[in-house]
């Protein structure tokens, strides 16, 4: 199938981006790599009488560092998050986490803001920056807010984003030279979206730590701060507090995804504190 008729607009500047996005009154969506947009509008999973092309605009593209954290372009690509372009101050994090979606070519293409705005509940970055304690920079009509990655997911596929506005940048906070992470992903295949995805994050500097699962079942990116709770209080908690702090998070959870997401959470937290077992 192909997508329905629809008006096509390429501004040269956020501001310029926003403007049309409000005269839309929120009919119109962004595109900028199309790898999940794309298949949606071909499908008639999605609609947009306009389309806004931000593949312009160059302030997109750039990374830029803030002495104590990384500010990534919206229009910055999985590829170049996986070759490295952000830094390497997350003790190699992005890179593992960018290589490991989809393909290399759908990496050249897909971008992080666009993962982010999309929020598929069994995307990848939700997680990843979510547990390297990410906000994004949005702008707007009226004007640029920032919002934390774990107040940003409000449902699956459903952001705080609000008519007009859209993903200007991502700002990761630096890691020290200690930071210890894990990252687990249980899929079917290669190249799949993962049926269970999870991340630790231990910065013991900073006194930063983040417990991050998410996927389909689990309705998005969720932080388990029942876990992070026993964590920093010393102990390592085992299969039975790891499966209360999931039930208590998702009561109705299948046990199927129950199991998976409890196993992949007790490996990545055995991993990330591994010194302290």
């Amino acid at each position: 199938m192909k997508t329905p008729a629809l008006a096509f607009e390429r501004p040269r500047t956020v501001e310029e981006a926003v403007a049309i996005l409000t005269e839309q009154d929120g009919e119109a969506r962004i595109i900028a790599g199309g790898q999940s947009l794309m298949p949606m509008l071909n499908l008639r999973m999605a609609y947009a009488p306009v389309l806004v092309d931000i593949g312009a605009i160059d302030e997109l593209r750039q990374i830029t560092d803030e002495n104590d954290s990384i500010l990534i372009g919206s229009y910055v690509t999985h590829s170049q998050m996986e070759d490295g372009a952000a830094g390497h101050h997350w003790a190699g994090m992005p890179n593992h986490v960018a290589k490991d979606i989809a393909y290399r070519a759908v990496r050249n293409r897909g971008t992080v803001g666009g993962s982010l705005a999309h929020a598929d509940p069994a995307a990848d970055w939700p997680v990843a920056l979510m547990a390297l304690g990410g906000e994004v920079e949005i702008s707007g009509p009226e004007g640029t807010r920032t919002i934390p990655l774990d107040e940003f997911f409000v449902g699956m596929l459903a952001t705080a984003l609000e008519p007009g506005e859209m993903i200007r940048a991502t700002r990761l906070p630096k890691g020290s030279a200690n930071l210890r992470w894990s990252y687990r992903k249980m899929r079917k295949k290669a190249g799949a979206l993962g049926e269970a995805i999870v991340a630790v994050v231990h910065d013991p500097d900073r006194d930063f730590l983040r417990v991050v699962a998410g996927s389909g079942a689990l309705g998005g990116a969720k932080r388990l701060t029942q876990l992070e709770d026993t964590l920093a209080s010393g102990e390592i908690p085992g299969q039975t507090a790891i499966r209360h702090a999931l039930e208590t998070l998702v009561p109705d959870l299948e046990r199927y995804d129950r199991q998976i997401h409890a196993v992949s959470l007790g490996r990545a937290i055995d991993e990330a504190f591994r010194d302290r077992a």
